[in-house]
């Protein structure tokens, strides 16, 4: 499977390197720093390269065995360029605050989507227009707008996911406490006052500068859009033979 190929000078230019004050680092961060600048923290970018390697490796596996991955950024600077990169990548993501058993709790949260859902149907086939007024209508309209702000990233999220990208650790905690507890694969930036062992696959990286955070999530989309590929090319034989050839189109998709 094809790699994507990660240049430190772009780590370098986007400012990955930029760490916190060194009062703030966290111990655990100490293998990934090169040094002290000015009071801050100076992250060692060929760590970063290699954490990234490691990362967009999985990455691409995960989405190559067609499981899905979640994109989580609540965090301000993160939310334009994480919704952006799920929507066309068609994966499930998480911008705004991160509501407890997002993960954890189906049944409730399973009910809130099955809601909306009931509510989009209801909307589009005109059932509610002929049934309330004009003032229940948008009222109902309102409630739709919210719990799409709310669930609308998540509405077709699978029960079993593949993997969790999560651009703050700190910020979105929560988040990565839910998939540590269902065993789901994590793989995060992780900035010099985070404890990088939270999580399966950190990637040592300033996390608040925008443009950092988008040459990483750009990094992460490639890596799935490789993976999304290699699925189309492993289907594309399943469907090209004849019916009688079925058995022996499975045994070569199988290797």
């Amino acid at each position: 499977m094809a790699t994507v190929d990660v240049d430190i000078k772009q780590l370098l230019e986007a400012g990955a390197h930029f760490g916190h004050k060194t009062a703030r680092w966290h111990p655990k961060m100490a293998p990934y720093l090169h040094s002290k600048r000015g009071g801050t923290h100076i992250i060692d970018l060929t760590k970063t390269v290699e954490g990234l390697d490691d990362a967009l490796a999985f990455l691409a596996q995960t989405a190559a065995a067609g499981k899905q991955i979640l994109l989580v950024g609540t965090k301000r600077q993160a939310q334009d360029i994480i919704k952006k990169a799920a929507i066309e990548t068609n994966q499930p993501y998480v911008t705004e605050r991160w509501l407890g058993g997002m993960l954890t709790n189906s049944n409730t949260i399973g009910g809130r989507i099955k809601h909306l859902k009931d509510l989009e149907e209801r909307m589009g086939n005109g059932e509610l227009a002929n049934k309330y007024n004009k003032l229940e209508v948008q009222r109902f309209q309102e409630e739709i707008e919210e719990l799409n702000r709310l669930y609308g990233g998540i509405k077709d999220m699978n029960s079993k996911l593949g993997a969790v990208f999560v651009v703050d650790v700190i910020d979105d905690i929560n988040a990565v406490r839910e998939a540590r507890k269902l065993g789901v694969p994590i793989v995060a930036m992780v900035d010099s006052n985070a404890d990088p062992t939270l999580v399966n696959y950190p990637i040592p990286c300033n996390d608040d500068a925008i443009k950092a955070i988008q040459l990483i999530v750009d990094y992460v989309q490639k890596a799935i859009e490789i993976g999304k590929a290699k699925v189309k090319t492993v289907e594309a034989p399943a469907t090209a033979g004849a019916a009688d050839d079925k058995l022996t189109t499975a045994v070569k998709v199988g290797e």
